[in-house]
């Protein structure tokens, strides 16, 4: 069992927000834009998108997407992305070799007011590639279509769990990717070691299998991108799932580099 702690504070979006902009405007390695708009109530929302484009390597830059906040009640993804953000533009040759495009806040409404769902009260990670008119998911669908990611990590706090855990939708490579990120996760925060997480049978703290309507690549991208879950316990101290979360992402890509660089070779 995970060492439970008091709730972390609210982080309104445009806290969690703040650090990724003020890095942006120093016009380096990391740029800021909007990936969409849309009208919410009386006003309007915002969804937000970052790129880091790391050193060139020897290999073509691989472009990866990093979503947090799909579910507005799990702020430690957000946070970690803009951790981790603030670390690469400390330490860019940790990016080296690919192009990151970080969205850290996929429900804005939501993250606000700290509630799973969106403003409509829709659970966003149940309505991509549905024909969803959630104004979220249309926007992020847009960006998924147009940048055809090589990869997708999506991170996710769990409160049911019992520790780290991740989805890797049944997929070889993706295994190969998720337990070492796990591993690296392991040294702040214990393993959920269950035979079942979250309704599916689970093998050394890895699902196979996963709910319909999750954030995924478009069904007709071909090759087919690694895509990974990673969850965080949220009854951990928040600050261990921040820190978990940057370790986990960390071991992706050097492992997801190796990868590269071992099929070169072949």
């Amino acid at each position: 069992m995970v060492e439970l702690s008091s709730p972390p504070p609210v982080r309104p979006s445009h806290e969690a927000l703040q650090p990724l902009w003020q890095l942006a405007e120093l016009g380096q390695e990391l740029e800021g834009a909007l990936a969409g708009v849309y009208a919410h109530g009386n006003g309007q929302s915002e969804i937000a998108r970052f790129r880091f484009l790391g050193p060139e390597a020897s290999h073509p830059r691989i472009r990866l997407g990093l979503f947090a906040g799909v579910h507005g009640d799990e702020p430690a993804g957000p946070v970690a992305l803009a951790r981790f953000a603030a670390a690469l533009a400390a330490d860019p040759q940790r990016a080296a070799g690919y192009e990151l495009w970080l969205y850290p806040i996929c429900n804005p409404c939501g993250c606000a007011k700290r509630v799973r769902e969106n403003g409509n009260g829709c659970d966003l990670n149940r309505e991509f590639w549905r024909e969803s008119t959630q104004p979220e998911v249309v926007i992020l669908e847009a960006e998924l279509r147009q940048r055809r990611f090589d990869g997708l990590i999506t991170l996710h706090t769990d409160d049911t769990c019992e520790g780290l855990y991740g989805y890797a939708h049944g997929r070889v490579l993706n295994e190969a990717l998720l337990k070492p990120a796990l591993a690296a996760a392991e040294r702040v925060l214990p393993r959920d070691r269950r035979e079942h997480i979250d309704g599916f049978v689970a093998c050394e703290s890895v699902i196979r299998d996963c709910f319909p309507g999750v954030l995924a690549a478009p069904p007709e991208q071909h090759p087919r991108p690694f895509d990974l879950i990673f969850e965080t316990p949220g009854k951990a101290d928040f600050e261990l799932q921040v820190q978990a979360t940057v370790a986990a992402l960390d071991s992706i890509l050097a492992e997801y580099r190796g990868f590269i660089a071992y099929a070169q070779d072949i």
